[in-house]
């Protein structure tokens, strides 16, 4: 089956296929550890996840390789060059801040006058939310996550490489810049060309240090700075990175190859932050092309508005998960298909009412998978793409990622009755490899035994009380179970307490 991506690089639907027939190589731009990541930065890693493993759905082996940015980004990032400060220079001052007002706990980051203790504590917490929400690269951690300060040296050798190949030169300042005039493709993955920028209608220039660049467009690669927070020796003085030399060389290094299938990443990347990877990586291999399919996931809106900290609306996804966001609690698995069931290349909007129907969708998924295990004790058969309903569930996959003509095809199928429970807990398995939401590969997804036990015994309790038609007694644990987060239903072989999802 033809799988088709939207390729940014030349704005038109193409068929895949891997630049080697072995292993598809994927990379994603990761979190910048400054503070924690919201839905809107989740949506787009969980959009990465969703192309692995919708492509190894389809057969395919996938390395995917993703990086942590803890320097190098600076605050005005809009900029090619940069401007303003470091994000993690801007972190250490705003911990400071908090912790005198009392907003962080004591000891929750350590010393903020390290900017290696703040990057670690928010490394953490993405990964614990990355794993929550079932991102397969973050349980590959650290194998397939790069920290951009743990690969300085491969940094500095790329750059060498690039002042030696004529892309790249050291300015009046001292500063290290790429010099875009000499990669003639430079704005073809965004647009903005030389001229279209020259005359600010393609993307924004930093007027600072004009006078030391051959071209206004031309962007930082090493900066000498002995003032900065975090900085290192080089042949160009003691200094740090550039934000765009980072991927470029931890994706090469990692996967291995100058030119890697696929490389993702949220719409606002696509200029100035994946146009000068290109530029940089071209550069320094020789080759026409750094990936071969640039695929970018729109913004997230929230209840229609941008999402932003004045607006109060900044949502994380320990805000949502704990119902600080919406006034309700929810699963997992429920934040992860709301984050996923949108088409990527349209905005989002984030709401309560799109939360309370994907949690109707988790559960009547989950109580298939409850039925079917019961049904066919637990044995699924071996079924694969001929089958019509996985048929039609991986055209639409394979349509650009379709995961609303996915679940348009697989949520009427599951309200169906199924004569062989085998083949159809097989057909789950192989959706849920994909939409990984019944059940959810989490951290948190499954509640503790302990607290299982302890809603068991409510049920019993409850069960005994009304046996006895001690109606109130059985009304005030109903209650207590209800309070716990869960919906209390009567079966056949007595009180059933189900984890609410929403």
């Amino acid at each position: 089956m033809e799988i088709r991506f939207y390729n940014t690089l030349s704005n038109s639907t193409e068929v895949f296929q891997p630049v080697n027939s072995d292993c598809v190589r994927m990379y994603s731009c990761g979190p910048t550890v400054y503070d924690f990541a919201h839905i809107g930065n989740f949506r787009s890693f969980l959009f990465a996840d969703l192309i692995r493993r919708t492509l190894e759905f389809f057969g395919y082996k996938v390395h995917h390789v993703m990086n942590i940015t803890d320097v190098g980004h600076m605050t005005d990032d809009a900029n090619a060059d940069g401007g303003g400060e470091d994000k993690m220079q801007a972190a250490a001052r705003r911990i400071k801040e908090d912790k005198k007002s009392g907003k962080v706990p004591e000891g929750a980051v350590g010393n903020p006058d390290d900017p290696y203790q703040i990057a670690q504590y928010y490394t953490d917490a993405f990964l614990s939310d990355a794993r929550t929400l079932g991102v397969k690269v973050a349980f590959e951690y650290p194998d397939n996550i790069l920290h951009a300060t743990k690969n300085i040296d491969v940094m500095q050798e790329m750059i060498a490489t690039l002042i030696s190949n004529g892309h790249a030169y050291v300015g009046a300042d001292g500063v290290v810049y790429y010099s875009v005039e000499s990669f003639p493709a430079y704005g073809s993955l965004s647009g903005n060309t030389l001229d279209r920028l020259l005359t600010g209608a393609g993307g924004r220039i930093s007027e600072e240090n004009q006078s030391n660049k051959r071209h206004p467009a031309d962007f930082m690669l090493w900066k000498p700075d002995k003032t900065h927070i975090m900085k290192w020796d080089s042949p160009w003085g003691a200094g740090y990175p550039g934000w765009h030399i980072e991927c470029s060389c931890m994706a090469r290094k990692r996967l291995g190859r100058d030119v890697i299938d696929i490389h993702t990443g949220g719409e606002d990347l696509i200029f100035p932050h994946h146009e000068c990877e290109i530029a940089q990586t071209c550069g320094a291999t020789g080759q026409d092309t750094f990936a071969r399919f640039w695929m970018h996931a729109r913004f997230l809106m929230v209840e229609g508005e941008k999402m932003s900290k004045s607006k109060g609306n900044f949502w994380t996804v320990r805000d949502v998960l704990e119902g600080r966001a919406t006034g309700i609690k929810v699963h997992p698995a429920v934040l992860r298909l709301e984050l996923i069931k949108s088409h990527y290349r349209a905005n989002m909007n984030f709401t309560k009412k799109g939360l309370q129907d994907s949690a109707g969708i988790v559960r009547r998924l989950t109580d298939l998978r409850t039925r079917l295990e019961a049904d066919s004790g637990g044995k699924a058969q071996p079924v694969d793409l001929s089958h019509p309903i996985l048929k039609q569930f991986a055209e639409a996959l394979a349509d650009d990622l379709n995961v609303a003509g996915a679940l348009g095809v697989i949520v009427p199928w599951a309200a169906e009755s199924h004569s062989d429970a085998g083949v159809a807990l097989g057909i789950l398995n192989k959706v849920n490899d994909v939409l990984a939401v019944a059940p959810l590969a989490s951290e948190t997804a499954t509640i503790d035994d302990g607290e299982a036990s302890r809603i068991q015994a409510l049920c019993t309790q409850m069960d005994d009380a009304r046996t006895r038609k001690d109606w109130a007694t059985a009304d005030g644990i109903r209650k207590e179970i209800q309070a716990a987060g869960y919906d209390v239903k009567t079966s056949p072989q007595g009180t059933i307490a189900e984890k609410r999802l929403a």
